[in-house]
């Protein structure tokens, strides 16, 4: 077996050396004397250099490959300070500034505005680049905001938090999260009306949550574990959080079954069909009918390549189940943080500023994934992505700000709910955990321990990922380009 995983290790290392071996600069002339000779000018040879972008660096600093319209993807930077500066200059010369209200959200809009223009400039790509680095990089700036925005607050106190909240939305003076619906009332009644009353927004919002986290994870174990332990969390923590009490049928059909489980086998579905699909793309240059060019377009908010993702490697248990186990209890408190926010804070769940940061959560999140998934996943990745970084810091920065706002509802704990809900989860977690593992483990090995069937097995897999990833394509061009 151990030959098998070193078969295959050789195998990704040669592979992805004639991947993905450049940046967002074309490869010189003394890159490819570098390539031909074996070693670049400080005496590190090419594989080394090479090796090193296509581990940590694909995953943070992503380049594009195969490009055909290339005033898309020059940098323009000249003319984008150009206009910022007349723009700035324009509306910092003719507006009133009479209004001292209005002068300072002018001048915090000018301030988001130009770290955004910094941030699509300087901030790396991260994994991903369709429909363009630019809009990624935009994101990543996003995050960073909001991670200053949420380091700000967790200084403040309360009144100064909710009357900066009242300054940016007045209508928030009016709302007080006590008048929220409520859903655990007369439970025995389970009438087809009854259950149509309950079917509201945040059915659909389970449908489609869990079909974007199913493509972003792409694994049933994990997913159901999340699923069932996220249902647990709202039974035990619904002496605190009024909204979390379910009926029975409300929780575990509706939710689990019904909304949960259609998401999860919806987005696995997508997920399969993009795995089955030829990434083979054609420049928009060569196209010539008018509907076809429109249809490339379109096909640019798609997905360049789709990975098919391994979490479970039988020759890792434990790392990979340290790892899945540390996945699972991140998104259980990123859940939690969206629910004691806006009761803490007495925030509409149909406000923008709730929606508004489960979107961006949700942008922030799908690179993360992809980044986490390769440092866990990869031994030759040393580091985190960027993106997963900053997001591992708004998540905690959130938590402790509910931690510190939140003492008083805090201090109505029962002790024994926690208590059960921590051992619940634990066993829950290493037991489905543990199941996926053997399951992966089993679907390897074929049930044997010859290593020539398992060196099979594993070749056949490395095989059929890199066809998904259409890796050809880039070794072909980088070919052409070092000839």
């Amino acid at each position: 077996m151990k030959g098998a995983v070193s078969l295959l290790d050789a195998m990704t290392n040669n592979s992805a050396n004639e991947d993905n071996g450049s940046d967002r600069r074309p490869l010189t002339a003394n890159h490819r004397r570098q390539h031909r000779s074996g070693t670049d000018t400080t005496g590190t040879s090419t594989a080394d250099f090479y090796d090193i972008n296509n581990h940590f660096y694909a995953i943070n600093e992503r380049p594009v490959d195969d490009i055909s319209l290339e005033f898309f993807y020059r940098p323009h930077t000249i003319s984008l300070l150009t206009v910022s500066i007349v723009l700035v200059f324009y509306s910092a010369f003719t507006r009133d500034d009479s209004a001292v209200e209005d002068n300072t959200w002018s001048g915090l809009l000018c301030v988001v505005f130009f770290f955004l223009i910094i941030s699509m400039l300087a901030f790396p790509n991260g994994p991903f680049t369709r429909p363009h680095p630019a809009v990624w990089r935009l994101i990543f700036g996003l995050s960073v905001l909001y991670l200053m925005a949420l380091l700000y607050i967790l200084f403040q106190n309360y009144k100064t938090v909710k009357s900066i909240m009242y300054w940016f939305y007045p209508d928030l003076q009016s709302f007080r999260i006590d008048s929220e619906k409520q859903y655990a009332y007369n439970c025995s009644d389970i009438t087809v009306e009854r259950v149509w009353q309950t079917m509201d927004a945040f059915a659909w919002g389970h449908f489609l949550g869990w079909t974007m986290k199913a493509m972003l994870v792409r694994h049933y174990g994990i997913c159901w574990t999340i699923s069932v332990t996220w249902e647990i969390t709202e039974m035990q923590f619904a002496h605190l959080l009024p909204n979390f009490a379910e009926c029975w049928w409300d929780s575990i059909v509706l939710d689990v079954i019904v909304c949960n489980g259609l998401g999860i086998l919806f987005g696995m579905w997508i997920c399969r069909m993009l795995e089955m699909r030829t990434y083979k793309w054609e420049s928009i240059k060569e196209i010539k009918s008018t509907s076809q060019k429109i249809r490339r377009a379109l096909l640019q908010f798609t997905p360049v390549e789709w990975t098919h993702v391994h979490w479970f490697d039988p020759t890792r248990t434990y790392v990979r189940f340290l790892a899945v186990t540390q996945l699972v209890i991140f998104w259980q408190l990123t859940e939690l943080n969206t629910f004691f926010l806006k009761h803490i804070f007495d925030i509409p769940p149909d406000h923008p500023l709730c929606v508004g940061r489960i979107g961006l959560v949700g942008l922030i999140v799908a690179p993360s994934i992809r980044q986490y998934y390769t440092y866990v996943t990869d031994s030759r990745c040393k580091r985190v992505g960027t993106q997963c970084w900053v997001f591992g810091a708004v998540m905690l920065t959130e938590a402790l700000i509910c931690i510190k706002f939140g003492l008083n509802l805090f201090a109505q704990t029962q002790i024994q709910n926690i208590i059960v809900w921590l051992v619940v989860q634990l066993l829950l977690s290493v037991a489905c955990i543990s199941a996926c593992i053997w399951w992966a483990k089993y679907t390897t090995t074929g049930a044997t321990d010859d290593p020539s069937v398992a060196a099979n097995k594993l070749k056949k897999q490395h095989n059929r990922t890199l066809s998904l990833q259409d890796s050809h394509t880039l070794r072909n061009r980088y070919n052409e380009k070092s000839q």
